[in-house]
């Protein structure tokens, strides 16, 4: 796997600072999972900008992930540290409403809607693979360490991502099917280890 990019280890740093290492998450913490999906990102051979956006992807909280360890108020000072198009990602998904948002995400109209405003735009295609390739690698990651997840979340997990999946890449619904399926030798990230 290839090194990550220089700006991981400002990101991880600003992350510590920020308290990350210490918010309770499946798997450790908050922060742990956020180096997970980063390297899961790498490991399906992502852009820089989609890695150090999975790095920091709940930096302004989600929908289903309350704490945020970084206001909006703050987006500049996060750009800083990871550049502005990952941090535009990272803002592109902190903001999705995931119900209104999924369900016709690969419609060639990518009508996303902003779960604070209701606000609705298109996005670009390749705007949408980012959305469900971020997706994907943080909820695949969370059903790898947490069994009580996969076992309560994988059916509804599995239509998703049967639904994203020509938004995928290879690697990712690999991935996917592995996990979500039990058939864990064909995981391109080997087995899940709790503690990793």
């Amino acid at each position: 796997m290839p090194a990550p990019p220089p700006a991981a280890d400002r990101a991880v740093v600003l992350l510590r600072r920020l308290g990350a290492d210490a918010i309770a998450h499946p798997g450790g913490t908050l922060l742990q999972h956020l180096v997970r999906v980063r390297a899961l990102l790498a490991l399906w051979e992502a852009r820089p900008a989609l890695q150090l956006a999975g790095l920091c992807h709940a930096a302004y909280g989600t929908e289903a992930f309350s704490p945020a360890v970084l206001g909006l108020a703050r987006r500049a000072e996060l750009a800083l540290v990871i550049g502005p198009e990952a941090e535009a990602l990272v803002h592109l998904y902190a903001l999705c409403d995931r119900a209104a948002t999924y369900p016709g995400l690969t419609h060639p109209s990518g009508r996303y809607v902003e779960r604070f405003t209701g606000r609705t735009r298109s996005l670009t295609l390749d705007r949408r693979r980012d959305l469900a390739e971020l997706t994907a690698a943080n909820e695949l990651d969370i059903a790898r360490v947490d069994p009580q997840f996969r076992a309560r979340q994988g059916p509804r997990l599995m239509a998703l991502l049967v639904r994203l999946r020509p938004l995928l890449s290879s690697a990712a619904w690999q991935t996917a099917d592995a996990v979500l399926t039990g058939r864990h030798d064909a995981d391109p990230a080997g087995p899940a280890s709790p503690a990793a």
